[in-house]
């Protein structure tokens, strides 16, 4: 597999306090992981480096190859690294399909196709029976994944995605963990998923990253994450499994 994402010694520090330090990290094209941990061990921060959200105090950042470590939020969103945050942020007052036509707007798909590119967006994220609706009315969940839809609109490659499914019915973070699959799958795109729902990281059959207090504790399977005594101590419980 083509690598899409590589960091290297990774470190953030604020006045002392250590938020991540020394993190090596590699991400294919057209995968998925997920990053687990405590509260506190550095999740938000490691992505928010990735993003362009924070400078690293140390380390290297490289995106298909490139160093992208100097880039700003808004050069990496233009290379493909879009992230959706853990609260919804999209316009209330928009409908569904024109929150999506905002996003496509940005690209370069010609005016004549836009209309075809909105309905397949809204499609894949289960709303296109609801595309008029202003989006005030939506679900909860549905806002979640109307926020995904907006990252696939643009033509993110990477999509970093803070806590996906807080808030969600067990049905649609079941219906969440199929959307992921699907987009790695048929779409060939790659998401980093920050996740304390358990049941769902085990759905997505993922290789699993592992922090605590700002570095990698262990990576692996989901079986491998929770059968580690290191990570039931720190973590999962030994109930997890």
């Amino acid at each position: 597999m083509t690598e899409l994402l590589r960091t290297e010694g990774l470190a953030k520090r604020f006045a002392g306090l250590v938020a991540n330090e020394d993190i090596d990290f590699r991400l294919e094209a057209g995968t998925i992981r997920c990053v687990i941990g405590p509260n506190g061990a550095g999740k938000t921060t490691f992505i928010s480096m990735i993003s362009g959200h924070l400078s690293p105090t140390e380390g290297r950042i490289f995106y298909k190859g490139r160093d992208v470590t100097p880039l700003s939020v808004v050069k990496r969103a233009r290379v493909g690294i879009a992230r959706k945050f853990q609260t919804p942020t999209v316009f209330d007052n928009l409908t569904a399909y024109q929150n999506v036509e905002l996003a496509v707007l940005g690209t370069s798909c010609p005016s004549h196709k836009r209309r075809q590119r909105i309905f397949e967006v809204l499609d894949l994220i289960r709303l296109s029976e609801l595309w008029d609706m202003p989006v005030q009315f939506l679900s909860h969940g549905q806002r979640q994944w109307l926020e995904v839809g907006l990252l696939i609109g643009v033509e993110a490659e990477l999509l970093l995605l803070d806590e996906p499914t807080a808030g969600m019915t067990a049905e649609e973070t079941g219906s969440t963990a199929k959307l992921v699959q699907r987009l790695a799958r048929d779409y060939r795109l790659s998401v980093i998923i920050i996740e304390h729902d358990i049941n769902f990281i085990r759905d997505l059959r993922a290789p699993v990253t592992v922090l605590h207090l700002g570095r990698v504790l262990r990576e692996g399977s989901f079986d491998e994450v929770a059968a580690d005594e290191q990570v039931r101590e720190v973590y999962l419980g030994q109930d997890a499994g």
